[in-house]
């Protein structure tokens, strides 16, 4: 969907501009794209730490990924989650250890492949089962704990599209810091002909374009864009966070399970029947 919007936009501009006969060499002006982009990826790295910066790289490629947490996702966390409390309710505890300290060689594990291909919700699921292992917590506490650890997921989530937000804000201001220095340069050939001064105006303006274009064309919702990943793997804590409190809570595993079904969104949501019957297939 992201190549998709992004191939609209140019298409749209581009279009627009050629049918009222404009042309498209006019627009292109390197000067202009190395001023606002060298100045805005400046401006991103005096504003933002080392560590951020690495995390902005590592997630920009999540722009074109395809939606990672789907039903079927979901379906497959809250069966695992099930086959786990079923588990502890036959052998004990102890008896899930060997599957969460290596789950990519635990058989119950290996049946949910979209729960292995995400590291980090495989990790917040391990390190909470080794908490309900190794602590005799009480329900209200596990899930203090577990507020804690979702809201600092979060926060790291939403640092790249924070910083994509203040790299958008700046584009009009650059944008505009290029178009005066063309009107600069144009002073400077204020004896030439109209033909030339109007050329070298169009050029100074042509900043201001890009970078107004940049902002609210391409790199605001590529913000956007990150800002919605986050919230999706904040709704994927949120479902881990009320399965396991429920269960060790005392509610059945069928009882914790639908708890955890009832925290996802209605558009993602699987039915009651639906989960029942993945879970019996399982």
């Amino acid at each position: 969907m992201a190549l998709i919007g992004i191939v609209i936009v140019i298409v749209s501009v581009a279009g627009g501009f050629l049918m009222e006969k404009g042309n498209l060499s006019v627009l292109f002006q390197p000067a202009e794209l190395v001023i606002i982009f060298g100045a805005s990826i400046g401006g991103f790295l005096i504003a933002t730490p080392f560590k951020q910066v690495k995390l902005v790289l590592n997630n920009l490629a999540n722009i074109f990924k395809g939606q990672h947490l789907n039903r079927l996702a979901f379906i497959e966390l809250l069966s695992l989650l099930y086959t786990i409390f079923i588990k502890i309710r036959k052998d004990g505890l102890i008896s899930i250890e060997s599957d969460i300290e290596k789950p990519s060689g635990s058989p119950i594990f290996k049946k949910y492949k979209t729960v292995l291909s995400n590291p980090k919700g495989l990790d917040f699921i391990c390190d909470n089962l080794r908490v309900i292992i190794t602590t005799n917590m009480p329900p209200h506490e596990l899930d203090n704990l577990l507020d804690i650890d979702i809201e600092a997921n979060n926060h790291e989530a939403m640092a790249p599209s924070l910083s994509l937000e203040k790299i958008a804000d700046a584009l009009p201001g650059l944008g505009i810091v290029a178009a005066v220095l063309g009107v600069v340069l144009t002073m400077s050939h204020i004896n030439e002909p109209p033909e030339i001064l109007g050329h070298l105006i169009g050029a100074a303006l042509v900043g201001t374009f890009l970078g107004v274009l940049a902002c609210y064309g391409f790199v605001g919702p590529m913000s956007q864009n990150l800002s919605h990943k986050a919230m999706e793997a904040l709704v994927f804590y949120n479902v881990v966070k009320v399965t396991l409190v429920s269960f060790v809570g005392g509610s059945a595993p069928q009882i914790a399970v639908e708890s955890g079904r009832r925290a996802i969104p209605s558009m993602e949501r699987p039915g009651f029947l639906e989960l029942e019957k993945a879970i019996r297939k399982k």
